[in-house]
């Protein structure tokens, strides 16, 4: 009847129609448990507390990940002044924006955004492992970043987040 190569291999056309078939788990918003980290961005390395953070906003270290839900948690991240780089960075790294003028283009060495902005140096590299669109800014709201050891969210009973 079906002489295909995959049914000749598994057998009998009734015996195909037996296999069980295991459907994909898709999670819901709905059912999303979110949980709050805390974590201390003193003396770690830029790039690599980044993509451990991203990874947590995205819901990737959880099994229920699916890649087009939000399914991640709340990161808390302290002592943003404190986080370093490797080689030298400080003064080759540049971060440019443009003022809407004519002629409005700015640049600002690491260095100098770590003394004025030091949050913006963990929140601009975190964001740029996150998928562009409304999930990834979705999952962006969900960072908080406080350049001292104090932070507002004791009400969330945040958790340690060993990296």
């Amino acid at each position: 009847m079906y002489e295909s190569s995959a049914y000749t291999q598994i057998g009998s056309f009734e015996q195909v129609k037996n296999i069980r078939m295991y459907k994909t788990y898709v999670a819901k918003p709905g059912e999303v448990e979110r949980v709050w980290y805390v974590v201390d961005a003193a003396d770690q390395t830029l790039g690599r507390l980044a993509t451990r953070i991203a990874t947590v906003l995205r819901g990737k270290h959880k099994p229920q990940y699916t890649p087009h839900e939000d399914v991640g948690d709340f990161v808390i991240v302290v002592n943003a002044e404190k986080v370093k780089v490797t080689g030298n960075k400080l003064d080759q790294k540049k971060y440019y924006w443009h003022t809407g003028y004519p002629g409005g283009i700015r640049e600002r060495t690491l260095r100098r955004q770590l003394e004025l902005h030091p949050e913006r140096v963990i929140e601009h590299a975190v964001k740029g492992m996150l998928p562009r669109g409304p999930l990834g800014r979705r999952q962006l709201k969900k960072l908080k970043i406080y350049s001292g050891p104090e932070h507002p969210h004791e009400g969330q009973q945040p958790k340690p987040f060993e990296l």
